[in-house]
């Protein structure tokens, strides 16, 4: 069972991002507000959980948290800017739309960028102690998931509906076929050197 708070006099928003390692797409973040009573047995680290479960857990998580968000930051952004201040920036989105101030952020991983004045924590593998950063990792894939198969659909040729950008065989090998699209990262290497084209 995962903790449901790290600071019980303090209001807690759980942050968590998905999308950072793909080759193509957004990095998408939740931030969420459970209440101090909330507790899920049934909520983990997204990671953990099969893609049916997450889908089921997002309208319980989105019904039961005092209040929830979502950031994006696209490709575009991500390549000005680099992955890993733009995933602190879709999270400061994300808390930025929240109706409700948080008091103490808890962020899942190692690294944060300052959120105004507002009190942090980082907590290596916080999605799987944490029940606030869990419900924020499962919002944050779920949406980042149903942007990537909308797009699977315009660019049926990379099997985003399936690897949802991450860099997988299939998916490097048709940008070695196709090229890259509008979606993909450049700033990022999308094709391994055993992969490029020798001439």
């Amino acid at each position: 069972m995962l903790k449901p708070y790290y600071d019980k006099q303090l209001i807690e928003a759980g942050c968590d991002e998905a999308g950072r390692g793909c080759l193509a797409g957004p990095v998408y973040a939740a931030a969420v507000i459970l209440p101090k009573n909330y507790r899920n047995k049934w909520l983990d680290d997204s990671k953990k959980l099969s893609d049916k479960d997450r889908y089921e857990l997002r309208p319980e998580i989105e019904s039961q948290a005092t209040t929830w968000a979502i950031g994006v930051v696209d490709n575009i952004e991500i390549d000005e800017i680099n992955i890993l201040k733009a995933s602190f920036l879709a999270m400061h989105r994300a808390i930025d739309k929240l109706k409700q101030k948080p008091e103490l952020l808890l962020i899942d991983g190692n690294r944060f960028m300052p959120y105004q004045q507002v009190k942090y924590q980082c907590i290596v593998k916080g999605d799987a102690k944490f029940l606030s950063i869990a419900a924020a990792s499962i919002l944050a894939k779920t949406y980042r998931d149903d942007f990537m198969k909308e797009a699977a659909i315009k660019y049926p040729e990379y099997a985003w509906e399936q690897n949802m950008g991450y860099p997988t065989k299939k998916h490097r090998e048709a940008i070695k076929l196709h090229g890259s699209t509008p979606l993909h990262r450049l700033t990022f290497q999308l094709l391994p050197t055993q992969l490029e084209l020798t001439f």
